[in-house]
């Protein structure tokens, strides 16, 4: 099914339970945070998404909660290199199992490497792939190829003479050794 918004709530057990899935695409003006990381700009660009969700059964014959999540963006940042906006496609693939409580979460976490998460009626998809997009960012965003030069270093004329005028701190030593002398 195609959606245009994100549900407010998910109820991840029952979503995983119908192995339903639900893909649409939202604005980035609806993640206040990734708005900050984009210092505002791009509020009209979409991110492509999509979760599935999926009830597995472990060796024990328990039952596990899945959700898969996708997220497609692409996003104005600033290029670190020539300080001019660089869209940065951002990729998502990411799967999650959820745990009863945060308790059992946290006894499983240094057990596994499985993304971890605690079921809940009122989860939010919509914080989930905020942050997983925010995590996804890179830490230092830049184009491939700067479109402007780059200036890779900085010449001050005054420094350089600045450091050939600086007084040696012996020699004005000399000249009060010398002015006591006479």
């Amino acid at each position: 099914m195609k959606q245009e918004i994100l549900p407010a709530h998910l109820d991840v057990k029952a979503f995983a339970n119908g192995a339903r899935t639900l893909n649409g695409h939202s604005a980035l003006s609806k993640f206040e945070r990734l708005m900050q990381e984009t210092q505002g700009l791009g509020a009209e660009n979409v991110l492509d998404w999509g979760a599935q969700g999926e009830l597995r059964v472990d060796e024990s014959g328990a039952e596990q909660v899945w959700l898969h999540l996708t997220v497609n963006a692409c996003l104005p940042l600033t290029c670190q290199r020539c300080l001019t906006p660089a869209d940065i496609p951002v990729t998502v693939k990411q799967s999650f199992r959820f745990c009863e409580s945060e308790e059992a979460a946290a006894a499983e976490d240094a057990e596994t490497e499985e993304d971890l998460l605690v079921l809940s009626a009122i989860f939010s998809l919509t914080e989930l792939i905020e942050d997983e997009v925010l995590m996804a960012l890179p830490l230092v965003p830049r184009h491939e190829t700067c479109p402007v030069a780059v200036k890779l270093a900085v010449a001050d004329p005054g420094f350089e003479a600045a450091l050939l005028e600086k007084t040696q701190p012996f020699a004005a030593l000399a000249q009060l050794k010398s002015r006591s002398a006479d």
